[in-house]
């Protein structure tokens, strides 16, 4: 300020020089000069010290930046836990480079990322693309406690996303390394927090903390926050207030608070129960669905013509095959476009079993019917071809047909139950196949013909119907179909030469109970197969499951023979 005062004694100086400026100035002059640039000093001294604190904290930022690559683990720590404490948004690169092994130090010292390929790298202060070829760079070695640090520090950095998913990361993240070193940044995200799935994660985080601290009512609290919100991952944090020592006695003295803690357990594993009865639906839904992909080929062929094909496991090899190719001509002809290359491939798979299996009936499923001895051991001896040529084609390790981006991951309905989007798909394709052949068996033409032969074969011949194209167009519908199952699996699985066998056995038991010739059958067949065995298997294990499947089904069929729905094949002739 004595700037200031010696610049309005100056301006006071030639006021008095000058007697017609005097004249027209008074005495109070200093005063409201005093009065008009005192103010404006103030603003510039404080712009100047906010413009130093800037620079300095813009200086201490890089440096930091610089410390990631630093030799010594301490000071990557401390550079690590700093960069998290000042909440710059832009070291969440740098940090995650570290965390991922891409961060790495040139020889001129600069920091640079990365890219997952190691063939390119960008300065991390300048923005910088550099060539890789040129540079010799180091990567800085880190530990555990380290990493421990950067997803403490990454997820506070997170906390101020403007994106609600990624602060609810940042928060999971939290929830897994929460300690007390977080208590104030949770209090405050939780203060201004309006998404509330990330409030309801911050919440468990400030309650995980708290139940260690020593304030009772904020650890009776923190357990009903558990109570409300928690999951099975609590049952540790809950069960460690119910240790007793050696003398079997209670380390925890408060009753109360051991009390809230047992119902809280006891709350928890209610809300589990419901919550895997509701994972094991979706999964036994999924499952059914698989298998009546699987099974619904087979019961037009089987269901409808009367005819025991071994060979129907392997059209659906076929079909995921038929998959796995259009997916390599995607890649190599049409890359830009090949998260779509499962919609070409649902019509390829379809027809090329469809044609493989219209050949099958032409050449010799055609001259054996009525024989079913003869069919089964002919069918099975084609399934042995087929599967030999696959090999010989592709080779006889599985071959791996990718999930387009629409298909991966999942929804997370609850905590730790996702449903992945490939099963869902599955599930929503079912729907769609067998709403089609239903539509196509009873309102058209061809589904007319098919009927009228499965019900008796003699009398539609007589009225003009050609049994032989029908019987060609309907074991190549049934093949068809089953190559669509192989599509479906080919998104959740494995696909290798022996993916139909896996699915044979189960598909004649699914057509087998749901009632030869009928498709509502086999859907309820199959669902319900899937439903069960799904709620079988944490009981009694998946093997054991599966034997309890079949003995249930056998002691159905020892009552109700026909299955659950029964229809007059064409072994009937009325």
């Amino acid at each position: 300020m004595n700037g200031i005062s010696l610049f309005i004694e100056r301006v006071e100086l030639m006021v008095n020089q000058f007697s017609p400026i005097k004249y027209f100035c008074s005495i109070s002059f200093s005063r409201t000069l005093k009065f008009l640039i005192r103010p404006i000093g103030l603003i510039f001294v404080v712009a100047f010290f906010i413009s130093s604190i800037s620079i300095s904290e813009a200086n201490e930022f890089e440096s930091l930046l610089n410390d990631l690559g630093n030799k010594s683990r301490s000071k990557i720590k401390i550079a690590v836990q700093k960069l998290g404490e000042l909440g710059n948004p832009a070291a969440l690169p740098a940090l995650n480079a570290l965390k991922s092994k891409r961060l790495a130090v040139t020889g001129k010292g600069n920091i640079v990322i990365l890219n997952e390929s190691e063939n390119q790298a960008v300065d991390v202060l300048t923005g910088e693309k550099l060539n890789i070829e040129s540079l010799i760079f180091k990567k800085p070695r880190i530990n555990n406690t380290v990493r421990r640090y950067l997803a403490t520090a990454i997820a506070k950095l997170k906390l101020n996303s403007k994106e609600s998913t990624v602060r609810l990361e940042a928060a999971k993240e939290l929830l897994k390394r929460s300690s007390s070193s977080v208590l104030d940044l949770v209090e405050a995200s939780l203060k201004i927090e309006k998404n509330n799935d990330v409030k309801e994660a911050l919440l468990l985080v400030l309650a995980k903390i708290n139940i260690e601290g020593k304030d009772r009512n904020k650890r009776i609290e923190s357990i009903n926050t558990i109570k409300k919100f928690g999951s099975k991952d609590f049952y540790t944090v809950l069960e460690r207030v119910l240790q007793k020592n050696d003398k079997g006695e209670f380390l925890e003295e408060d009753s109360e608070i051991r009390d809230s803690a047992a119902k809280a357990i006891k709350s928890i594993k209610q809300r589990q129960i419901f919550i895997d009865q509701i994972a094991n639906l979706f999964y036994g839904l999924s499952l059914g669905s698989v298998l009546l992909l699987a099974a619904l080929g087979l019961a037009i062929t089987f269901g409808l013509m009367g005819v025991i094909n071994m060979a129907h496991g392997e059209m659906l090899m076929i079909g995921a095959y038929a998959t796995f190719v259009v997916q390599n001509l995607f890649v190599e002809y049409l890359p830009s476009y090949f998260d779509w290359y499962l919609i070409v491939a649902i019509p390829v798979s379809f027809l090329a079993s469809a044609i493989v299996g219209i050949i099958l009936e032409r050449s010799v499923i055609r001259h054996l019917y009525g024989r079913p001895l003869e069919t089964l051991l002919a069918t099975w001896g084609i399934s042995l071809v087929l599967i030999q040529t696959v090999r010989l084609t592709f080779g006889a390790q599985n071959v791996e047909v990718a999930n387009p981006f629409y298909l991966s991951g999942g929804v997370e309905v609850f905590n730790g139950v996702v449903f992945p989007y490939s099963r869902i798909m599955i599930i929503v394709f079912v729907v769609f196949v067998v709403t089609a052949i239903w539509a196509l068996l009873q309102k058209t033409s061809l589904g007319l013909q098919v009927r009228s032969v499965t019900q008796n074969r003699e009398m539609a011949s007589c009225m003009g119907i050609s049994t032989r194209k029908v019987d060609m167009w309907t074991f190549g519908l049934g093949s068809g179909v089953g190559g669509l199952g192989g599509l479906a699996l080919s998104q959740i699985g494995n696909v290798g030469p022996e993916l139909g066998r896996m699915y044979i056995v189960d598909s004649f038991m699914v057509v087998v109970l749901g009632g030869v010739g009928k498709i509502a059958g086999t859907v309820a067949g199959a669902l319900g197969i899937g439903i069960v065995n799904k709620f079988l298997e944490p009981i009694s294990g998946a093997v054991l499951g599966k034997i309890i499947v079949l003995i249930l089904i056998i002691a159905l069929i020892q009552k109700r023979p026909q299955g659950l729905f029964a229809l007059k094949g064409r072994s009937v002739d009325n």
